[in-house]
């Protein structure tokens, strides 16, 4: 039962417990509708790495040779130690992608059972994991300025041992820690060092907003995890982890010479890319365009009589002032495809009133067709 593998009924006697399926992240399958649910980067915006690829051809990587690159690392202490406390002891590891790395970080400190405080709304992917593991989720309410004070506070009473921060493009919603907020939460843990504290921090070298922290330099337990897959591509499946020493020691207990390290071609290239004045100039400029393009398509749902506003990230999180399930089935008609906001819910509850949209990829004259048909939508629903 602990594992969920059976679920007891009474005198209805045991059953075996159906699969627990996830939404994920990505294009739809076999749909003839105009996706806008994909959550993904615009293909046009990722560096193209065939030049670099050239140049990291170096000789082979052997058995027991170092897990990380030494490029790459100090690439990665630099990058990573800019924003932390400088009294703070820390140390890097490189995983395969943000999702590994949370969930390497959660099995080294937690076992089934235990609680995670998480986002509500939340990240599919958090979701999953923390599900598949047989955590027990624990909602945390956010707003504009990211978590909340008080519902932090209910989850540390309710005894998580691990809290999963997005301290900015908090995906669904664009929400970013503001300077205020990160403060208060950083009070709030000073009484819980313990306290396993993971920032996802995936959006970094695209966001349009400055990194404020939960990690005290009194917390001893914590990582903030950067992923490259956003300025990048999905398909460089590697993200920087830095952490305190005791839990970098047990994440690297997990990552062994050969066998589960990241592949050193891949880390050659994603250091290549990344220190590459051109590339860099490309990130920050196609930062600047999802920035543009959803504060574009705002103004246009403010005008439709859907006041939005922009947050940070890739994608826009529209309220709606009616259910999202009926007002995406209204869009469907209309020939696009949405993500209703029920699937970044963690608990029951009451239905969700807002949609996640990705749009950064339309142009002028589909924004305003998709404005007008979700207005049109949602005026249908209301009636």
């Amino acid at each position: 039962m602990n594992a969920g593998i059976v679920i007891t009924l009474g005198r209805g006697g045991t059953r075996v417990a159906g699969a627990s399926t996830v939404a994920q992240e990505g294009f739809a399958a076999d749909t003839a509708l105009r996706d806008i649910g994909t959550g993904n980067p615009d293909p046009s915006r990722i560096p193209d790495p065939s030049h670099a690829l050239a140049s990291i051809a170096r000789r082979p990587v052997l058995y027991g040779e170092p897990v990380i690159d030494p490029d790459l690392a100090r690439w990665a202490q630099e990058w990573m130690s800019a924003d932390l406390p400088p009294a703070i002891p820390m140390r890097i590891t490189v995983t395969s992608g943000a999702g590994d790395a949370v969930e390497r970080l959660l099995a080294q400190a937690l076992t089934r059972d235990d609680a995670v405080a998480l986002e509500d709304p939340c990240f599919l992917t958090s979701i999953h994991t923390v599900r598949v593991a047989g955590y027990r989720a624990v909602p945390v309410p956010i707003d504009d300025e990211g978590m909340t004070v008080d519902g932090l506070r209910a989850a540390l009473e309710q005894g998580v041992r691990a809290v999963i921060c997005t301290p900015r493009a908090q995906n669904p919603t664009g929400a970013s820690l503001s300077e205020g907020r990160a403060a208060e939460l950083r009070a709030v843990l000073r009484d819980h060092p313990y306290v396993l504290v993971i920032e996802d921090d995936h959006y970094s070298l695209l966001s349009q907003l400055p990194y404020h922290s939960l990690i005290g330099t009194e917390h001893r337990r914590w990582a903030l995890v950067r992923s490259v897959s956003k300025f990048l591509g999905p398909d460089m499946c590697l993200a920087v982890t830095a952490s305190d020493p005791e839990t970098a020691d047990r994440l690297a207990m997990r990552l062994t010479p050969g066998t589960t390290w990241v592949s050193h071609l891949l880390q050659r290239l994603v250091r290549a890319l990344a220190t590459d004045p051109e590339v860099a100039a490309g990130i920050r400029a196609a930062g600047e365009h999802y920035a543009a393009r959803n504060a574009a398509f705002a103004e246009l749902l403010t005008a439709e009589g859907l006041p939005t506003k922009a947050g940070d990230g890739l994608n826009v999180w529209v309220p709606l002032g009616a259910p999202a399930r009926a007002v995406s089935e209204q869009l469907m008609r209309r020939g696009w495809l949405a993500r209703p906001g029920d699937e970044f819910a963690l608990g029951g509850g009451e239905a969700s009133d807002h949609l996640r949209l990705t749009v950064h990829d339309l142009d002028d004259a589909d924004l305003r067709k998709l404005a007008a048909d979700l207005g049109a939508s949602v005026r249908a629903v209301r009636r």
